[in-house]
């Protein structure tokens, strides 16, 4: 990830923003620990729906959120690298009708996400990350 991460910014998302061998495009999300405070970033798959970008909370299916969910819940008000453009962000979880609409979306963009969604018991959520 670190690495990742690294060339993405390098670049200026030239190399990280589409990965042979992987579908969809990779985003940076940066995030303030809720508790720490510590700044991080996390490079993950979106998907675009009109100005928003959408990411999936899934953890692989692990029985617990990701640690980037609960940041975000804690301090909404972040920015994200696409490619070369960093954009101020705003972070909400997806309405249950926004999650119909956009669940069938995130499983095309990444099919893995249907073996996650069952292998966990919890709902995986979907963060709608709105211009700022």
């Amino acid at each position: 990830m670190g690495a990742h991460t690294f060339l993405y910014r390098r670049t200026g998302g030239r190399l990280g923003h589409s990965i042979p061998g992987v579908p969809g495009k990779m985003l940076l999300l940066d995030h303030v620990g809720a508790k720490s405070g510590t700044k991080r970033t996390a490079p993950l798959l979106y998907v675009e729906d009109g100005a928003d970008v959408v990411i999936v909370a899934s953890k692989g299916g692990f029985p617990k959120h990701p640690a980037w969910y609960h940041n975000l819940m804690a301090n909404p008000d972040t920015t994200v690298q696409i490619g070369s453009e960093v954009r101020p962000v705003h972070a909400r979880v997806a309405t249950p009708e926004e999650r119909e609409r956009l669940w069938p979306l995130a499983v095309k963009a990444y099919g893995g996400y249907r073996d996650y969604e069952a292998r966990t018991d919890r709902e995986i959520p979907l963060v709608v990350l709105e211009p700022r």
